[in-house]
């Protein structure tokens, strides 16, 4: 398909923004102070909705629409229990990484449990992170393809670029105001959509909701043999019910304001405690109503799709294709010129805000933690800011290089082998922090046996998952909580380890 001018004209229109804003902020940019933290000077609203614009991502442009148009609103439920992991972080998390100058979310570790568990905690984001950057561009470059008709190999390097320009340029300014940015505009794209859907549809709204409640489309379901059954409430591991995916979101939540570099860094940017309280409650308060406008959104077009009958859609609510490609497919059949275009700026933006914050924390945390630490410490600022320019600029060609293996590769041998490491290093972080944070027991031998401990239950579940163990050795529980528990094993072998193991240490400290 071949977008109208007018769209070109919107898209370029936002484009020019988004460098602009990179370059223009790159003029600030004489210190690692302002490079990784914007001179801890950000007001808490534009906190708030960086917070917004790097947690909603593509996943809630393509995937939420997509889950409700054909299943149910079961993956809102997790979402329900970020008010509460905000609050408690707000007040608990917070202070701790205020009250020092943190400049990474990985210092704190340090301070509890020695410098080689900090390390374990920066190369542990690292590698979740670069995996992530590779897929997000992937999956970009499929929609600028599909927009453009260029070789997906071209889309994948003139995006990863671009999105590289601002930010290796722009630093966490430049981050920030263009996710400020971005999270208006994804709002207002959905905004767009649905307008023209209760436009089109006979009966506007009422169709919307007549439909959904005849087919339970409303209701906290699972998919199971083509047909909705709604989830149970109880307190079990071995299927999924409506009360462990709260604790399952809790869990998720709390792993996100305590160890992901992403959410802390917004922390230390903030001006003070009181406007980075602000701006993550401002985060709570706008992301549930964006995630519940977009889970409408998918459930809007099952309506839609209802009402005006469509084989491609027909093929996507029955699993012939994906069904996060429904309102794509919505947006490039059914809006006017020049709507088209602001829809496809927000799905980009999408995408872009979470490429941006990822780009920009991987070169904090490999500065900050690991370069500056240990390998060559004591030199000049004005030395670390240059080397964090060049890890930008090296993470953004790995980004570009992981994107286009994954285009040709025959297999996903590569990508599968770098989530497992990244599932591997990661699991049980929560655990680690929960324990640093609310008790003085622990040192590195005891944080070492807990991460130990949690990496071989994370190996287990893997090959589990792979198929790869005799059914006696299978897991008794659903693999869908294996998270939840390598938190919980974690917390609790650290904890064991510093009580029983290594107490005269823990006692001297």
């Amino acid at each position: 398909m071949k977008l109208e001018t007018l769209d070109m004209w919107v898209l370029g229109i936002y484009f020019g923004l988004i460098l602009f804003l990179g370059f223009y902020f790159s003029r600030k940019n004489t210190n690692t102070e302002e490079y990784f933290v914007g001179g801890r000077s950000f007001p808490g609203w534009a906190i708030g909705l960086s917070l917004v614009g790097t947690s909603i991502s593509s996943i809630t442009f393509l995937a939420y629409p997509g889950d409700a148009y054909k299943t149910a609103w079961l993956r809102f439920l997790p979402n329900l229990m970020l008010p509460v992991a905000i609050l408690f972080a707000a007040y608990f998390f917070l202070p701790v990484f205020r009250r020092k100058k943190t400049t990474s979310a990985y210092e704190f570790l340090e301070d509890r449990f020695g410098p080689s568990v900090r390390v374990y905690g920066a190369v542990a984001f690292i590698v979740a992170q670069l995996v992530r950057l590779s897929t997000i561009l992937y999956l970009l470059s499929l929609l600028v393809h599909e927009l453009t008709g260029l070789d997906p190999v071209t889309c994948i390097v003139i995006s990863g670029v671009f999105v590289s320009i601002y930010t290796v340029v722009g630093g966490i300014d430049a981050v920030i105001w263009t996710d400020v940015m971005q999270t208006v505009v994804l709002v207002l794209g959905g905004m767009m959509c649905l307008y023209v859907i209760i436009d089109l549809l006979p009966n506007g709204f009422a169709d919307v909701f007549n439909i959904a409640e005849q087919h339970g489309k409303f209701a906290f379901s699972e998919l199971r043999e083509g047909a909705l059954h709604p989830v149970s409430w109880d307190m079990s591991l071995l299927n999924k019910t409506g009360t462990m995916m709260l604790i399952l979101g809790v869990t998720s939540w709390l792993t996100e304001y305590s160890s992901n570099q992403n959410t802390v860094q917004r922390y230390c940017a903030a001006k003070s405690e009181a406007e980075a309280r602000k701006g993550m409650l401002i985060c709570g308060v706008s992301s549930l109503p964006i995630w519940a406008f977009y889970m409408f959104l998918g459930t809007a077009l099952y309506a839609f799709y209802q009402v005006f009958p469509n084989p491609e859609a027909a093929m996507m609510l029955d699993g012939t294709k994906k069904a996060e490609q429904i309102l794509p497919f919505f947006v490039l059949s059914e809006l006017p010129a020049g709507i088209v275009g602001l829809v496809l700026a927000a799905a980009l933006a999408a995408a872009m805000s979470s490429l941006d914050s990822s780009i920009n924390a991987i070169s904090t945390v490999s500065i900050v933690d690991i370069y500056r630490r240990h390998i060559n410490p004591k030199q000049e600022d004005k030395h670390y800011l240059h080397v964090a320019w060049g890890v930008a600029a090296l993470v953004s060609c790995f980004m570009i290089a992981g994107a286009i293996y994954i285009n040709q590769a025959d297999t996903k041998t590569l990508q599968d082998t770098a989530t497992v490491l990244a599932s591997l290093l990661g699991g049980g972080l929560l655990g680690l922090y929960l324990i640093g944070f609310f008790s003085k027991k622990g040192d590195a031998r005891s944080a070492w046996m807990g991460i130990a401990v949690t990496m071989v239950f994370t190996l287990w579940t893997i090959l589990d998952k792979k198929g790869l163990l005799s059914e006696g050795l299978s897991l008794p529980f659903d693999a869908y909580y294996a998270t939840l528990i390598a938190n919980f094993l974690m917390f609790m072998v650290v904890y064991i380890f510093a009580t029983l193991v290594f107490r005269k240490n823990v006692d001297a400290t």
